[in-house]
């Protein structure tokens, strides 16, 4: 029954209790070299992005100027430390997500949102094309409240859109970020590890009307 795929996000009483450790990942990047866990540049800043399977989302980010180093884990949910296996049940209520580092000074967080709107279907729910459930569902977890507004404001103005070109309503997860867990080392730069590896990662094709233009 544990790996029995839940539909619904679990509460406190019915999520898998985890662990005190943290598992175990890479040090440095796979394509940057950069630490995972830093320490950072000074003046740098994270975003928090989920938009499905996370080895095609870690490539997005680390593909573009300005970010200084991506990894891929959990957020979201209540298990501490969950390892893949637990999130793909459904039962830690987290979704994958990747960890972005970047220097604002080269690339905002609004550009950052652009490439986020862009690269999936916000509109799935519980799901991103193929890959159906809880842990990949769209969401942005932010780490102020600047970031909060900017994420906010950024989705109202690609729903406009969306609207406007027939597509459906946003169900992205807007939320003050909580304990960010990294996933296990074969996660970390997978794509790259991996050329032929999954990839299911497609946008909507409609442009979010935010930001400069981003080559993804």
């Amino acid at each position: 029954m544990l790996f029995k795929k839940s539909a619904e996000l679990p509460t406190a009483e019915t999520a898998l209790p985890g662990r005190a450790e943290a598992l175990a990942t890479d040090e440095n990047h796979f394509v940057s070299g950069n630490p995972l866990k830093g320490p950072y540049p000074d003046g740098f800043e994270t975003a928090i992005f989920g938009m499905g399977c996370f080895w095609g989302v870690e490539r997005i980010f680390w593909s573009l100027p300005g970010v200084w180093v991506t990894s891929a884990g959990y957020s979201g949910g209540i298990t501490p430390n969950p390892t893949y296996e637990e999130t793909c049940t459904g039962r830690t209520g987290h979704t994958e997500v990747v960890k972005v580092v970047f220097d604002p000074k080269v690339i905002t967080y609004a550009e950052l949102l652009k490439a986020f709107w862009e690269n999936h279907d916000p509109t799935q729910g519980m799901r991103q094309g193929n890959d159906v459930g809880t842990t990949y569902r769209s969401a942005i977890y932010t780490l102020n409240a600047e970031q909060q507004a900017e994420a906010e404001a950024s989705r109202d103005a690609y729903q406009a859109a969306l609207t406007a070109a027939g597509r459906g309503t946003i169900t992205t997860e807007i939320e003050p970020a909580g304990e960010y867990f990294y996933a296990e080392a074969y996660h970390q730069g997978y794509l790259a590890k991996n050329p032929a590896g999954y990839c299911g990662i497609g946008g909507t094709g409609v442009v979010c009307p935010i930001g400069v233009g981003v080559e993804a």
